[in-house]
């Protein structure tokens, strides 16, 4: 899981955010699966391009969850500069065959 604030549980217990959620909800279901979350609160897409190479080769995931842009909008940040970021990582984790999910958000349209 590579993330922001959202996926990171910012200013909350780690046990109530959402990728904890999805941890023990695969558990329940008598997965083997472990869910690491590389989120950091504030992160951008480059943020996240420039960690993304080292945690594939630290956790060789099957999957990777990517939820980052948010923080791209906040900050009127580019468009392309954030699709290309999230293209990069896309191929980046493919190229390792990693399955890739990315998460999306909405921004207000006053942004």
């Amino acid at each position: 899981m590579l993330g922001d604030s959202l996926s990171a549980a910012y200013g909350m217990n780690m046990e109530q955010g959402w990728v904890h959620l999805l941890a023990q909800k695969l558990k329940a279901r008598a997965s083997q699966s472990t869910v690491v979350n590389a989120s950091i609160s504030g992160e951008t897409t480059l943020g996240g391009r420039t960690r993304l190479d080292a945690a594939l080769l630290k956790h060789s995931p099957s999957i990777v969850i990517i939820a980052l842009g948010s923080n791209d909008g906040l900050r009127g940040l580019p468009v392309a500069t954030m699709r290309d970021n999230l293209l990069a990582m896309i191929d980046s984790a493919q190229s390792r065959k990693a399955k890739v999910l990315v998460v999306g958000q909405r921004l207000p349209p006053n942004f």
